[in-house]
């Protein structure tokens, strides 16, 4: 399993990061990433301490842990500006919460974070054609989610990523131990979506290039 959408007690997880990334690791995750929710207020606090728990890990296990960040209810407006912010204090990817449908994010954010760099647009609920064809060509990943709520909408995500070019991701969204699944659970998630073991291996790949490029 690759894990990108992940939170530790630094936003509104339950987890130090470290046990966050040692349960991950006996559950037999190949990589993780540590994306807890920043906005203008607390980005500068949060990214030194992920980074820091990124490196202490790297030291002892064989998981890759990739320091990341999740612009969450930043307005539109703000969020090429906090990418930049994020990137230059040494967040390695960058999540955004998208449009999901149980929650009142600002309309726009979903069109507003594919035009700004990330690397992941999260849950992005019933995203649009256009957002959808901007994400494929600026190379945003989609993600399809594990997490309650936020994947109701997996499989309008699936078939708007088919219908553009999108790339995918699959991610928990990890707020406590029981989010963590195995990749077997994952696959099924992807099924339920609608999509392919052959669309879920290329999701995996997907997820392991990220990877790559956050730590070279």
């Amino acid at each position: 399993m690759i894990d990108l959408h992940t939170h530790s007690f630094f936003s509104d997880g339950v987890l130090l990061p470290a046990e966050l990334i040692q349960r991950a690791q006996q559950a037999g995750y190949e990589a993780i990433a540590l994306t807890d929710h920043v906005d203008e207020s607390n980005f500068d606090f949060v990214i030194p301490r992920v980074i820091a728990a990124c490196e202490a890990a790297g030291r002892t296990l064989p998981i890759r842990c990739v320091p990341g960040v999740e612009l969450t209810h930043v307005q539109p407006c703000s969020i090429a500006p906090l990418v930049g912010a994020c990137r230059a204090l040494g967040a390695r990817l960058i999540v955004v919460h998208g449009e999901t449908l149980v929650e009142p994010v600002a309309e726009g954010t979903n069109l507003s974070a594919v035009k700004a760099g990330i690397d992941i647009l999260a849950h992005p609920g019933l995203i649009s054609p256009e957002a959808a064809g901007i994400a494929a060509a600026s190379g945003v990943c989609l993600e399809i989610t594990a997490r309650k709520g936020h994947c109701l909408s997996n499989g309008h995500v699936a078939r708007m990523a088919r219908r553009y070019g999108a790339r995918l991701v699959l991610n928990t969204d990890t707020h406590t131990p029981d989010n963590l699944i195995t990749c077997a659970c994952a696959q099924r998630i992807a099924m339920g979506a609608g999509l392919d073991a052959e669309d879920f291996s290329a999701m995996l790949e997907t997820s392991r290039a990220l990877v790559a490029r956050a730590l070279q």
